[in-house]
């Protein structure tokens, strides 16, 4: 028996990094999984290998995202669960930050939540309860320069997280954020060939288990919050880092 026996989860940036392993190890759990992104054909040939459907889902269109939940309800009849994976990094100073950029990250990696949560909750209140996992950042809890934008979206991911979590308790769903540091994904790394050794030394000596984070120990950590495993457990961040928030190593 695998852990999400019986439920169907929509899995947003799902066509690669943390999306795709978490699409592929909810899938290997028996889940129903839908992949949602704006990577076509990537993310279709991913949800073709996992036995999921694929929706086409930019996450700042509040119409994409009634097709999606339109889409998940047609391939499976109901939905259980959600996963707010979308989101985009952009490096730069805070003098120096155009308007147009922050407005940018702040549609996909905020306002994109917050629809997310929004479309989902009529859906998973009728399936008699379900979980919403929401991605933040390490870098919403501690400060980190070039971060302007992305830091202030990911913690109102966090705040959107707290409230909900409050709101939607009566109705059988739990509301959690996950708060990775450094993992080796696209987004973190775009030439996808793996960190370099320059960034393997930094994060040698900048994180105390010593080197950068897998997408897949991310995938474990919504796994825990998706099933039964957290069934006490909503309102909360979840910081998955390697020990980076702990504080300063002295060497």
């Amino acid at each position: 028996m695998g852990k999400l026996d019986g439920r169907v989860v929509l899995i947003t940036g799902a066509a690669r990094g943390q999306g795709e392993q978490e699409a592929r190890l909810f899938a290997a759990e028996g889940a129903g999984v839908v992949l949602a992104d704006v990577l076509d054909e990537r993310g279709a040939a991913v949800a073709e290998e996992v036995g999921g459907r694929y929706v086409h889902l930019d996450v700042s269109r509040e119409a994409d995202w009634a097709a999606a939940l339109t889409a998940a309800t047609e391939a499976f009849g109901r939905l259980d669960g959600l996963v707010n994976n979308a989101g985009i990094l952009r490096f730069n100073e805070l003098a120096r930050t155009p308007l147009e950029e922050y407005e940018e990250v702040v549609r996909v990696n905020q306002t994109g939540a917050f629809l997310g949560m929004r479309t989902v909750v009529p859906a998973l209140e009728a399936a008699g309860g379900g979980t919403i996992v929401n991605t933040a950042s390490y870098a919403a809890l501690s400060g980190m320069t070039l971060l302007t934008s992305y830091a202030a979206t990911k913690a109102a991911v966090v705040g959107m997280t707290r409230v909900a979590a409050l709101e939607l308790a009566p109705k059988g769903i739990r509301v959690n954020a996950m708060c990775p540091g450094a993992i080796d994904t696209p987004m973190t790394n775009p030439a996808e060939a793996g960190p370099s050794e320059s960034l393997d030394a930094f994060y040698a000596k900048l994180v105390p288990l010593g080197r950068i984070g897998r997408p897949e120990e991310v995938a474990r950590l919504a796994l825990f919050l998706t099933s039964e495993d957290s069934s006490y457990i909503t309102g909360q961040p979840f910081v998955i880092d390697g020990g980076w928030l702990a504080g300063v190593q002295v060497v």
